[in-house]
């Protein structure tokens, strides 16, 4: 749902704003998410636990959380307002460019309030929100926009569906746990609140900047046209990222209360369940998306092409880091100092190869498309590095195998890969066929051999009709 909403933002955003207005848009976005989620101090995870554990009504709870987001989110967005070349730095700041941090608030003050639904198990707003609400509203209103000024569209657009974005979780969040009658906000419970999910907030940091920290590298060695296309390709490649996110609503409080009851094996169980079909996932989605990736950055428009090489390492990345990402999920709250001290050394190491092979490329004069290909390639060493270090480090804290890997994915991978392998052998002339009929028969032949070979029984029960009343809600329940 949400790459069906998302397609419609990046053709416009493409096509009609040009990489260059991209360019600048995504640099901006960048930093103002990095603010909001900073502005969460961890409760997008930390609040299961806090909820688990606190005393107090959980209005009062979540309120306080929210409140102290609000806080955090204004002091953040009031220093990007007065500092705005951060959001801009290889471009000139002016018209409405400084008061996108404006807006800091608001996908902080959604995010947290999704988090306190998720600890009800109303997982429906956040799809609602984030896979409908928000991606539809940007890209109407990038639409709209468009009509008005080329200029400063993106920077509205973006503004309009996080407000959009707010109001859907909001106003479920206030039906659930109601108006805070009674209730005061108590500076010494949000200061205590905010010190115990300081690792939380760290990691939490560190796995988005992950993320993004190539992007603004890539703002600081290039124009904001080559930041433009490597954009589009990490917007297309940031599709199977969300498959991991949006587990996390049911994940951490299935993981808080098995820790309630010590019980490691359950916990190993979800992580390796989960990360399985978030890995068989992702690997399909690499497939159709890299193999055939041409003819899927040309959908932007024909300036994005040069992305290609960069959308298939991002991919590729997407995929290994997987299971370190569902690891992350128990190791927050069972090792949270190892598992930032771990993230933070991949966040360099990521850093230290992005900045070597782009200038290393430089020197040997290759093209600025390959250069800026570079910082996703270091990504994807890293995120695999990453991925293996927190597999080992939760295997050995409780005791089990957590890896999802099975060898007939391999097979399953091997089987799409040649299947997309003779529609690219056709002519440029039927590049048209690669895309209409080649991606369905690729995931066709890799879900099937999938299904057929790497699949359990308890897999396969995720396809067949699903009991009235689950007597435990968990993660495979989803």
């Amino acid at each position: 749902m949400r790459l069906v909403a998302r397609l419609p933002f990046l053709f416009i955003a493409g096509r009609v704003y040009g990489p260059d207005a991209v360019g600048r848009f995504a640099l901006a976005v960048v930093v103002v998410e990095l603010a909001a989620l900073i502005a969460t101090v961890g409760l997008k995870r930390g609040l299961a636990q806090a909820l688990t554990s606190s005393d107090q009504p959980h209005a009062c709870v979540v309120w306080d959380a929210l409140a102290l987001t609000f806080v955090v989110s204004l002091l953040l967005g009031a220093l990007l307002f007065a500092f705005p070349q951060v959001m801009y730095p290889n471009s000139i700041v002016d018209g409405l460019d400084r008061w996108l941090a404006a807006i800091t608030f608001a996908p902080a003050m959604s995010d947290v309030s999704l988090a306190a639904l998720a600890y009800r198990r109303n997982v429906k707003a956040t799809v609602t929100a984030r896979a409908v609400i928000e991606p539809w509203t940007i890209s109407i209103a990038a639409w709209a926009f468009s009509f008005v000024t080329l200029k400063d569209g993106l920077v509205l657009s973006y503004i309009a569906s996080v407000v959009a974005a707010l109001t859907a979780s909001l106003v479920p969040f206030v039906r659930s746990y109601g108006w805070p009658h009674g209730w005061t906000p108590h500076p010494g419970r949000m200061f205590t609140m905010a010190r115990r999910n300081a690792p939380l907030a760290g990691a939490d940091s560190i796995e988005w900047a992950t993320r993004n920290v190539d992007r603004f590298i890539l703002g600081l060695t290039f124009e904001p046209k080559i930041v433009g296309i490597y954009y589009m390709a990490q917007q297309v490649a940031s599709i199977p990222q969300k498959l991991k996110t949006s587990f996390d609503p049911i994940l951490g409080p299935v993981i808080t209360e098995a820790l309630k009851r010590n019980d490691r094996a359950a916990i190993a169980h979800q992580v390796r369940q989960v990360a399985f079909w978030i890995v068989a996932a992702q690997l399909g989605l690499a497939l159709i998306g890299s193999i055939p990736g041409e003819g899927v950055m040309g959908v932007v428009g024909p300036q994005f092409v040069a992305g290609t090489a960069a959308l298939g390492f991002l991919l590729t990345g997407e995929a290994v880091a997987s299971t370190g990402a569902v690891c992350e999920s128990a190791l927050v709250y069972i090792a949270r100092i190892r598992n930032l001290v771990i993230s933070v050394t991949m966040l360099l190491l990521q850093i230290g190869l992005s900045f070597g092979l782009i200038y290393g490329m430089r020197a040997l004069g290759w093209p600025e498309n390959w250069q800026a290909a570079g910082v996703a390639v270091a990504l994807l060493l890293a995120l695999l590095c990453m991925s293996l270090a927190k597999a080992s480090l939760l295997t050995r804290l409780l005791g089990a195998r957590v890896s999802p890997l099975r060898w007939p994915l391999l097979w399953a991978v091997a089987g799409g890969a040649a299947v997309g392998g003779l529609f690219t052998a056709l002519p440029r002339t039927y590049e048209w066929a690669e895309l209409l009929f080649g991606i369905p028969a690729m995931i066709g032949t890799y879900a099937w051999l999938l299904y057929r070979f790497a699949f359990t029984d308890e897999d396969r029960a995720l396809f067949s009709r699903m009991p009235k009343e689950p007597s435990l809600p968990t993660a495979a329940a989803v």
